[in-house]
């Protein structure tokens, strides 16, 4: 046991503090492998977050942060000689204000629990992601989450008011604001959300809420042109506004892997024909019933009669409208057989198609039994990949780094970015660079030497070692 840990359990007890070898946790919720580490921490309070990073501060160990451990790049998965420091005790809601529309909770707070006690008290807080029920609000913040609802309210970013972080050196900088308006100096808590905890450790935070809506109109529509795509797109943005909260789009071939075909047992029922190349779930939340509904299904009217739609089911119950979700938010059915690669990239909507005509051919010219799946949020410029090369000829990491090639140089002739929502961690630093500026770059690294200039927090995440 190294002297730095012993000092953590010294002055935070074995309750607090957990020996390495004695650590019962899993790599990551993709990956079920034992994690490795020196030492478990899980504070329960600030104050203890603060110890812990004073005392390894003093020491120079590293520190990797974890919450609800769904991060897709790598950025919270424990190297061997790191400190885990889990925030999932932190995990209290500790007030829901109707009146000012706010919500102050710890850093640890599942997203779902976050959203089901604030729809208890007729609130929204409307972050939502596939991942809500293991996913924590703060680490949604240290990533700027985005998901389905981008659109009308924003990716965390624009949900956050206050926040308390834990610097490096063990510093308490807490900013609990809860006003809309607060322009006293530079907003510092923009600083922390979406550096992927490489610059201070989210222990407490001020979120927004909005009214819970009334009324929910949803469909799933199928369309065979991305030109149509756009056009509905257009077309639900202006004659929806105000109304319109998602727009997720699944392209022909993910939609075909995830519902069932014919005598097949896998997948979920499929509610509409599976032959269309683009299935769009589109959905409105409002406070007026029958308005919003006349809107709704006269928009629809509208793009049968011009040809822009070609198929649609709209739900008769919320058990319906859920499955169609299900659709859209269940990848079980595209995750086996591994390797599979994940992506989560953005660039503007004009470019989309022709992108994806390109890395697709690409793909196959590199692999010809290649599978290639497409799906996204693309109001927001959001697409995720899952591409599987189905060659055992090469390892996965050759595979991996193959894939990466084609996918983000691409991307690169398009000035897109090679992460939307799911952050840069480990997987994607060495590609930062086509989506920033070396002045960027740069800046990034000065105000990372800064806050943490032992390096002792997320060490080589996002942009490397320094």
């Amino acid at each position: 046991m190294s002297s730095t840990v012993n000092k953590l359990i010294k002055n935070l007890g074995d309750d607090i503090v957990i020996n390495g070898d004695n650590m019962d946790r899993a790599t990551s919720y993709w990956d079920s492998r034992p994690a490795t580490a020196i030492a478990l921490a899980r504070p329960k309070t600030t104050a203890q977050v603060s110890e812990i990073l004073r005392i390894c501060h003093e020491n120079n160990q590293p520190v990797v942060t974890q919450a609800g451990m769904t991060n897709c790049v790598g950025s919270a998965n424990a190297q061997p000689e790191e400190v885990i420091l889990s925030l999932e005790r932190i995990n209290k809601i500790e007030n829901i204000d109707t009146t000012g529309s706010t919500a102050t909770v710890g850093a640890g707070v599942i997203l779902q629990t976050l959203q089901e006690a604030c729809i208890e008290k007729s609130m929204l807080f409307p972050l939502d992601l596939g991942a809500r029920g293991s996913c924590t609000v703060g680490g949604n913040v240290a990533t700027n989450a985005g998901g389905i609802n981008v659109l009308r309210y924003g990716m965390a970013r624009n949900l956050v008011l206050g926040m308390e972080v834990v610097l490096a050196d063990g510093t308490i900088l807490s900013s609990m604001n809860q006003m809309l308006k607060n322009n006293a100096a530079y907003d510092l808590k923009q600083l922390f959300i979406g550096s992927e905890g490489t610059l201070g450790v989210i222990t407490r935070l001020v979120v927004k809420l909005s009214p819970k809506s009334s009324t929910v109109n949803c469909a799933l529509v199928g369309l065979n042109t991305f030109e149509n795509v756009i056009a509905l797109l257009q077309k639900s943005q202006r004659e929806l506004t105000g109304s319109l909260s998602a727009f997720e789009v699944m392209w022909g071939d993910h939609f075909r892997a995830v519902t069932k075909a014919h005598n097949s047992d896998t997948g979920h029922r499929a509610p509409m024909a599976r032959e269309y190349n683009y299935y769009i779930l589109l959905q409105t939340e409002g406070g007026d019933e029958s308005y919003d509904t006349d809107r709704f299904m006269r928009l629809l009217e509208d793009c049968f009669e011009q040809d822009m739609i070609v198929d649609a089911v709209i739900p008769k119950s919320e058990t319906e409208r859920i499955a169609l979700w299900d659709i859209r938010e269940d990848f079980e059915a595209v995750l086996e057989p591994k390797p599979l690669f994940l992506y989560d990239i953005s660039l503007p909507i004009v470019d989309m198609d022709k992108y994806i005509t390109e890395v697709k051919s690409a793909l196959k010219t590199k692999w010809h039994k290649v599978e290639f799946y497409v799906l996204g949020h693309i109001a927001d410029g959001n697409l995720h990949f899952f591409i599987r090369p189905n060659d055992s000829t090469l390892s996965d990491k050759v595979a991996h780094l193959d894939s990466d090639k084609i996918v983000y140089s691409h991307l690169k002739n398009y000035n897109g970015s090679v992460s939307a929502e799911h952050g840069i961690g480990m997987e994607k630093r060495d590609w930062l660079s086509y989506s920033r500026t070396e002045a960027e770059l740069s800046l990034m690294k000065t105000l990372k030497r800064t806050l943490d200039p032992k390096a002792i927090l997320n060490r080589g995440r996002v942009l490397g070692n320094l």
